[in-house]
This record gives structure tokens, sequence and C-alpha cells, in this order.
């Protein structure tokens, strides 16, 4: 890793931070989930950076990647728990962080349950650092609060244009999980708590996709190859939502298209995430970049 790729991801890092604490401040009960997201993405763009994948708003069960639909009329209710998972991308360099907000104290342990394992989990990164002892830290600092971990959801690490570059950092404790930090690398830390079961399902919404395989061979129609070369230009390899493609056809043509594509193998599609037994998450992330020289920078703070 140079210092102009470190440059951009500590840039990234710090609009991420600036984004997440205003958003943070701005979410409340009646907001609309639609407006706030186009907020914070276009928040993104004011401050030079890009973003790295769609604003995700995640409300009470729904653990991640719900983002507003086209037309998408839901408001964030009263005494919810919000989290709001945002990236920023400089020249394809990410930095990728989330918080959650409640509007009922009733959740401020659960909350300080998953900050604590965060920072816990931070504090024992360095080059070397084995995954499985990162999981180990987040599954007992989560259980000694009394709630649980979700143990299908974890960190990755980060590559250019790529949120999840092949590496999986636990929630839980997987001692035979061979993965350990390096140097010159980015990785998320993601812990997700919970009282419900500890696991996520999919659920029916799907608004976020990503170009997989560009080039195959295929028949398209004109749509189809339309909002292909959308993506590929507007996005290439990193998420994207449905509306940000609403220039390009109306709803249900965009949609049908988008799902063509996915069936076809070109796209990856992203369920939202519902905890198993309903139980309510929290989730709090930082990105963090390991120097050439083994130092541990987090770039969200």
């Amino acid at each position: 890793m140079d210092e102009e790729v470190l440059r951009k991801y500590i840039e990234a890092g710090r609009i991420a931070r600036i984004v997440r604490e205003e958003a943070a401040k701005r979410i409340e009960p009646g907001v609309s989930v639609y407006e706030f997201c186009e907020w914070v993405e276009n928040r993104i763009a004011e401050l030079g950076g890009r973003p790295a994948f769609p604003c995700n708003l995640s409300i009470n069960e729904v653990a991640a990647h719900y983002t507003p639909l086209i037309g998408d009329e839901l408001r964030v209710p009263d005494e919810s728990v919000v989290k709001i998972d945002l990236g920023v991308h400089v020249d394809g360099y990410i930095a990728d962080t989330a918080v959650t907000v409640s509007f009922s104290d009733k959740w401020d342990t659960l909350l300080e349950a998953v900050r604590d394992a965060l920072e816990k989990a931070l504090g024992i990164v360095s080059p070397d650092t084995k995954f499985s002892e990162v999981g180990r830290v987040i599954e007992s600092t989560i259980k000694a609060y009394g709630f649980k971990p979700i143990s299908n959801l974890g960190g990755h690490s980060l590559a250019r244009y790529t949120i999840h570059a092949g590496e999986s950092i636990p929630n839980v404790y997987e001692p035979f999980l061979r993965g350990k930090f390096g140097k010159g690398k980015a990785y998320a830390i993601e812990p997700f708590g919970t009282n419900g079961a500890g696991s996520v399902r999919e659920g029916d919404i799907i608004a976020i996709y990503a170009l997989i395989r560009p080039n195959l061979r295929r028949r398209l129609n004109e749509l189809q190859k339309r909002v292909l070369n959308a993506i590929k230009e507007r996005f290439k390899t990193l998420p994207f939502a449905e509306r940000w493609l609403k220039d390009i056809a109306q709803v249900d043509e965009l949609r049908r298209a988008l799902r063509r594509l996915a069936s076809m193998g070109f796209l990856v599609q992203y369920p939202v995430l519902i905890e198993k037994s309903r139980g309510m998450v929290a989730q709090f992330e930082h990105t963090l970049v390991i120097t050439n020289e083994g130092d541990v920078i987090v770039t969200t703070r």
C-alpha cells in the first residue's frame, strides 16, 4: 500500500466519519427513509467522495441491506432502533461505517454492548492478529451484557471497488478459522447484537445489486443492454440501488431488467436481512487500514 492509496483511504474515512455523525444527529421519528438516504448519499458527494454502496437504513429487527425502493413511503417509527450503514469511496478506496440510534431508552444497554464490542475488537488488532480472536472478543463482550452476537453476519476485508474482498471477520469465536490481519490491507469490523436468536434470514425485499460478471455472453434486449451499460459506467463492481437507475426506465421495466440480469449471472442481489426471531438488532462499524509499517489506522474516527 503506497502513500497515495493510504491517503485515499484516510480521506474516504474522514468523509464517512463526518456524514455518519451528521446522520446520527439528523435521524428522528417520522423522517422519510427515502429522503434521508438520498440526503446521506448527496452529502457524501458534497464533501468530495462518492457512495461506496447505497445508504442502508435498517429498522428494529431488520439487520442490514434495507435501502429504499423507488417510491418507498416508509418513515422512521416512534421508539424504533435504526441502523445507519454508509460507505464512501475515493477513487475506489472504501471506508465502511455504521452507527445505531435508538428512540427508546429500553435499548440503551443493547447499543452499549455492541459499541463496546467494537471498541474492544479494534483494540486488539495488529498485523497477524487472528480473525478468530476478534470474533472471540466480540462474542464475549456482547454476551457479558446479556445479548447475543449475530453469528451469520460479520466484518470483511476491503479492496479497490470491492466491498467484500474475500476475507470474513466473524462476530463469534470460530477456533478453526485461519485468517489473520495483514499489512497493506483494509478491513471493516462490524459487530451486530440482538436480544433474539442470534442469526439472520433473508427477507423478500431486494433493492441492492452489484455487478459480478460484466462480460458474460448472453442475448440481451435493448433495455437490458442499457441497464447493464449504465451499471458498468456508473458503479463498476460496487453495490447500487435500483433508485440510482430510475432515469433509465419506468420502475416496473427497470425491476424486470435487473432481475433478469441477476438470473443470467451478471448481477448479485442483496435481500434485506432480518433477525430470525425478529429480535431487536444494533450495529456499529469502523474501517481500519494496516500500513506497510504495521500501524493500525482507524479511518472513520
